[in-house]
């Protein structure tokens, strides 16, 4: 399926994390670079609230992911970090999610865990992704006939998946050359 974005920036993208334990530098680092180009992001999780991450950062998630259209963003990405393992692997309502995103051309991503939750939807199936390089993250995207590659980030034109904090400035770029 071939998605085209307009020639403009997007002004919208939704950041799924976990309800605790969030990876700070996978959602801070791609966060900053969208809104260095004035696109505004919005944090989603399965509850509203502060949410603290796996280092003590804090955020607010002002929605519940079930209760916004993924048609009003330009993109949705699920960010990782401990808690994503627990709570948004083999989340249905978020398989459910990610796919209707996909079928209306919104730009679906995830980085580190996130991006196992996105293989989890069968979107990548018989494609290469990246997620961070740890055996149950790994044998994830095995299980779901994805092959997994050691890179920062995998970019096709309408998934994208990050590896982990180390590639998560890498991430955000790709987010916005994606919505360019």
């Amino acid at each position: 399926m071939l998605f085209v974005f307009s020639s403009s920036i997007c002004t919208r993208t939704l950041f799924i994390i976990p309800p605790e334990r969030f990876n700070e530098d996978e959602l801070f680092h791609p966060k900053e670079a969208l809104e260095n180009e004035g696109i505004e992001v919005t944090i989603a999780s399965t509850k509203t609230g502060e949410i603290i991450g796996d280092y003590q950062g804090k955020v607010e998630s002002t929605t519940l992911f079930t209760d916004v259209s993924s048609n009003d963003y330009d993109a949705v990405a699920v960010i990782g970090g401990s808690g994503t393992n627990d709570y948004l692997w083999n989340n249905q309502d978020l398989q459910t999610y990610l796919k209707q995103a996909y079928k209306q051309k919104v730009l679906v991503t995830g980085i580190c865990a996130g991006s196992v939750s996105v293989v989890q939807t069968g979107l990548l199936e018989g494609r290469t992704a990246t997620c961070y390089p740890v055996d149950v993250q790994i044998n994830q995207l095995k299980d779901n006939n994805v092959k997994y590659v050691s890179e920062h980030v995998v970019a096709y034109n309408d998934i994208i998946t990050g590896d982990g904090p180390d590639g998560a400035k890498e991430f955000g770029q790709s987010l916005v050359k994606a919505l360019r």
